[in-house]
């Protein structure tokens, strides 16, 4: 990279005054290469220009990617701690922040014991920040309760790869391979307004002559230029995969030899989806006979496949089935493994696929070690320099924290890097919990929907005003770079734990100087785990374009290729999962006739805190809105731009009808990227898979109304305004009565 560096073609780019500084996109988890342009006397960021050397991109931005740098110095953030008093803050020092924050910690821990201090991260930081959440937690305040909002986005697909494959990582290959692929299957997963860059991927194969399927009860962009469109019914993605796979036995394209060399629990899979006919999988999912056979028989003939999926398979309280049931096609097939094929999620958030593997899940250790193995505790601990007795006990779930909240056993908590109050489901009832807290300190770097809830915010830095590492969805360690320095009195999320562990008397464990010496540790913490950094160096990274994990030494390859030999079970085999089909947590009836799902667009990430602060990206996408089948919309009067009422058991909101053809006509789509009244996570329902604890934000069943063209955009009497307290939800106990402990997660 060093000689590309150095090019004639990049040097072109740079202007008189300023020079270039290579990293990555802060959003998703394609993590764009690119270059940011600074002032070289004042070290002001004046813009980006293209990487074409980085080969997950190749120069290729999304508008959130070309627009990204415009957050750096951006006039809305944080530059100081502030204090909430008399409810409003106030501008304070570290040094009174840091009072206010360990009087309040440890006068809540002498009182109430040490897990009654939480911590709650999120994975658009570095691995260094993210291992150092795990520790900080456990550490430097000694709780069990901590987890991340990964649990809101890639928990599922963690979950379906560790039941089938043993190992989470999110590909199976490397994205340079995609050119190559025969057939795309797609499911639950709009590609080209989520992760834009990987379409020019895709468009490479199919000008080559590729197949692509695409399973969406929306006509997304790709579906349109789909061979087959899969137009299913929210929710029954677990029949459309077991009928799929029935498909695949009854007309012979089971890879036998495959199946039989590296496959365990064949014959009992083939046994659970016996019944599964193409009769029975149109009547349950919606999709025509014709259609399921097309794609059964494209998928079944393909030399080369690859299986993507995202949040539309994953978000749903039988999401780990979805995408055990996915990967068990690409199995049968003999896919994984092999060149140009395999299975991958497309990571929503830029480290989601490191930020889990580290600590920051409730169950987990560094190396995605588990908390309940006495050696992996032994281990960790001997790096950490504590006694394995002080090791806290798995926590709970990201969404099961605001129960125990309601509960009064946890009282305090450090939000981090996310923003629950809008990301969260059944938000009457996050912002009720947030009320209901002792103490709340939050992190950020523009005043979030959270923050407002808060007693004390700290100014953390950009992604762009620290360095470090991510891990990309391919599996891809990369390399982020500081742009320029810190603003204001803004500090890393790094250096905030370290001041705060100082306060709570264990600073000793915390000695770090910059974000490499964190590298140095986290790189033996994970060692001998099943996501193995240790043979990963920075300068690997910057001569290699990034190394792909399990790397167990520094003269290994690195693997761009997961299970090629062997899988990450006991026995090395994968495991075929026999599945038993469950509906929805809720579904469409009588009194609420449609279904409700939820998703992005291109122009916003997460729930909005950034890209709604760029102009551009604000003006091209302004407000949320329901997305209604004219057919459907013709039952209610509603036209384009009509007020409808969308009112589900939990809460009701406010949007604009806009009437399009490219969704069924018994469901209904909204995007989540706004808060207070203009979040529809008011809506949705927190009912959990009993694996990955992820929420069902996919599916709901919900009621529409028009109304008068003069309606504001308003909080139902249902929910409640930002900052103040509703009881105790009755509809919360009803919807989250699928919750099923499970081992793997978390143990009360």
């Amino acid at each position: 990279m060093s000689d590309f560096l150095t090019s004639p073609e990049v040097q072109n780019l740079i202007k008189p005054g300023e020079k270039l500084i290579t990293t990555h996109c802060c959003y998703c988890g394609m993590q764009c290469g690119m270059h940011i342009r600074v002032d070289e006397k004042t070290g002001a960021v004046k813009g980006v220009e293209p990487r074409y050397d980085f080969p997950v991109n190749k120069g290729k931005l999304c508008p959130k990617g070309v627009t990204a740098y415009q957050t750096i110095e951006h006039p809305d953030r944080i530059l100081t701690p502030l204090i909430k008093r008399n409810g409003k803050f106030e501008k304070a020092t570290w040094d009174e922040a840091l009072d206010v924050i360990e009087a309040n910690f440890k006068r809540i821990q002498r009182e109430h014991g040490k897990d009654a201090v939480s911590v709650f991260g999120g994975v658009s930081m570095t691995n260094e920040k993210c291992y150092l959440v795990g520790k900080y937690a456990r550490v430097a305040l000694g709780t069990r309760f901590i987890d991340y909002n990964g649990r809101f986005c890639m928990s599922s697909a963690a979950g379906g790869f560790l039941k089938t494959l043993g190992i989470d990582r999110g590909a199976t290959l490397p994205w340079t391979e995609f050119e190559h692929v025969d057939t795309f299957f797609v499911a639950g997963s709009n590609i080209a307004e989520c992760h834009p860059t990987t379409t020019q991927h895709i468009w490479k194969a199919k000008d080559k002559g590729a197949k692509i399927i695409v399973a969406d009860p929306r006509e997304i962009p790709m579906a349109r230029v789909a061979d087959v469109h899969l137009d299913l019914k929210p929710g029954t993605d677990a029949a459309l995969a077991m009928g799929l796979l029935n498909f695949l036995v009854e007309h012979d394209y089971v890879d036998q030899a495959y199946v039989d060399e590296r496959c365990d629990n064949y014959e009992e899979l083939k046994a659970s989806v016996r019944d599964w006919t193409l009769e029975r999988t149109s009547d349950v999912t919606g999709i025509a006979i014709e259609k399921l056979e097309k794609a059964g028989h494209i998928y079944g003939k393909s030399p080369r496949s690859v299986m993507l999926f995202a949040r539309g398979v994953e978000q749903q309280s039988k999401g780990v089935d979805n995408v055990s049931l996915y990967t068990s096609m690409a199995l049968l097939r003999g896919m994984v493994g092999k060149f140009a094929s395999g299975v991958a999620t497309m990571t929503g958030q830029g480290n989601g696929q490191g930020g889990r593997e580290h600590g920051q899940k409730a169950d987990l250790l560094p190396g995605y070690r588990k908390l309940t193995d006495p050696k992996a505790v032994e281990y960790v601990s001997g790096v950490w320099g504590i006694d394995p007795s002080e090791m806290p006990k798995p926590g709970v779930s990201a969404f099961e924290m605001f129960d125990e909240i309601q509960a009064g056993t946890i009282r305090a908590m450090h939000l981090m890097c996310s923003n629950p109050a809008v990301s969260a489901p059944n938000l009457p009832y996050v912002w009720d919990s947030f009320n209901k807290l002792d103490f709340f300190v939050v992190s950020d770097f523009f005043m979030s929907e959270s923050c407002e809830f808060a007693d004390v915010v700290l100014p953390a830095c950009s992604w762009a005003e620290d360095e470090g590492t991510t891990t990309n969805l391919e599996g891809r360690v990369i390399r982020i770079r500081k742009v320029r320095e810190p603003l204001g009195d803004s500090l890393p999320d790094w250096e905030i734990m370290k001041r705060i562990a100082e306060r709570m008397g264990r600073g000793r464990y915390f000695p770090y100087e910059t974000a490499r010496d964190i590298w140095e540790e986290f790189r033996i913490a994970t060692k001998g785990g099943a996501a193995d950094y240790s043979g990963i160096t920075w300068e690997r990274i910057d001569d290699e374009y990034g190394v792909f994990w399990p790397c167990p030494s520094e003269d290994h390859p690195g693997t761009p290729t997961m299970f090629k030999e062997r899988f990450g079970t006991a026995n090395g085999k994968a495991n075929l999962p026999v599945v038993t089909y469950r509906p929805a947590g809720e579904y469409a009836n009588e009194e609420y006739p449609v279904t409700l799902t939820t998703g992005r667009v291109v122009f916003h990430y997460l729930s909005g805190n950034q890209t709604r602060r760029v102009d551009f990206l604000s003006t091209m996408s302004k407000l949320p809105f329901v997305e209604i089948h004219p057919e459907l919309a013709s039952s209610y009067g509603l036209q384009t731009g009509d007020k409808v009422e969308l009112r589900t058991r939990r809460g009701a909101m406010v949007v604009e009808a806009r009437l399009t053809k490219a969704i069924r006509n018994d469901t209904v789509f909204v995007p989540y990227h706004w808060g207070k009244e203009l979040a529809i996570n008011q809506l949705t329902n927190p009912c959990l898979d009993p694996m990955s604890r992820m929420p069902e934000f996919k599916v709901c069943a919900v009621q529409l109304k028009k109304l008068p063209a003069n309606t504001p955009l308003h909080i139902n009497p249902l929910t409640v305004p930002l900052g103040s307290s509703v009881p105790f939800m009755a509809d919360h106990a009803i919807a989250t009565s699928c919750h099923v402990m499970d081992e793997e997660v978390h143990t009360k």
